[in-house]
């Protein structure tokens, strides 16, 4: 039976098209020469050290040790990791199980919940690749903890930095 898929905007997002700066060309070029394994284990660490005290409580069961990939398009960086009861764990590069490619300012934007993530994605800014029900999956998991709380599990003064940052960007 096919049928009309609506999404509704979510009212934690704001209306609005602020731009956030660029990354720099020359530290861009710098970072796309980087590793993936050791750029990993920086997103991880710090993943587990600011996402995952807001995450945690979150039903992981069914994506544990899955392998993702997020690519940061404007970079050439890619990150690759698995989600465990413990936290986030980085992969050397391989195949993922999912893959989620957008530019560091969409994924800054998703992060300081300026942009809403199905606009991206029907957008075609947001791209997700592989196993795309388990990348919808997180995708909603992510998208259903609000700012404030994954502020609030932050270590101390990380979460005021990230409301600032959010505030400066809707100025």
């Amino acid at each position: 039976m096919l049928g009309t898929l609506r999404f509704a905007q979510p009212t934690n997002y704001p209306e609005t098209t602020m731009k956030l700066p660029n990354f720099p060309k020359p530290l861009a070029r710098f970072v796309s020469t980087l590793p993936s394994w050791p750029a990993s284990r920086a997103f991880v660490a710090a993943g587990n050290l600011v996402a995952w005290p807001s995450l945690r409580d979150l039903d992981w069961s069914h994506v544990a040790g899955r392998r993702f990939r997020v690519q940061v398009s404007d970079l050439g960086l890619k990150l690759y990791f698995s989600v465990h009861a413990n936290g986030f764990r980085a992969l050397h590069n391989g195949l993922a199980d999912v893959t989620f490619t957008a530019t560091a300012q969409d994924f800054a934007r998703l992060a300081l919940r300026l942009e809403d993530p199905d606009t991206l994605f029907f957008n075609r800014r947001l791209l997700i690749e592989g196993d795309t029900d388990l990348g919808l999956t997180v995708k909603n998991m992510l998208d259903a903890v609000e700012l404030e709380t994954a502020t609030a599990g932050m270590p101390v003064g990380m979460g005021r930095v990230v409301m600032k940052l959010r505030h400066l960007a809707l100025k």
